[in-house]
């Protein structure tokens, strides 16, 4: 399967006020981490688009991973890692929700669930 590219992505809704807190610790404590696991960083957008002491933000993150190996390897390696757990419980008091999902483009569906 080389050549076809996963999108991981994850959204997190902060508690009001927030959301630059997040993303800040977010590329300080996670991204690290994650490159070593395989993911390459896509984007980051953050809506809505400012930072309010008022208001929560949805941060959506999307990581691309190479094919299903890729995704395999990194969910692997993310499972074993006490550090990723203990970074996400101290994030709790900034977040209300968070959930990843994975996608592909839509030429590489076929090629990807020919298994």
């Amino acid at each position: 399967m080389a050549g076809e590219t996963l999108y991981v992505v994850d959204r997190i809704v902060t508690n009001r006020g927030c959301g630059k807190k997040f993303v800040d610790e977010f590329r300080a404590g996670y991204l690290p981490g994650a490159s070593r696991r395989g993911l390459t960083l896509d984007n980051i957008l953050v809506s809505p688009p400012l930072w309010s002491d008022s208001e929560p933000n949805v941060v959506t993150i999307t990581w691309t991973v190479d094919g299903t190996t890729g995704w395999w390897a990194m969910t692997r390696l993310s499972r074993g890692d006490t550090g990723l757990r203990q970074w996400w419980d101290a994030m709790d008091p900034l977040i209300s929700e968070r959930s990843r999902t994975m996608a592909a483009a839509a030429d590489d569906v076929a090629p990807l669930a020919d298994v």
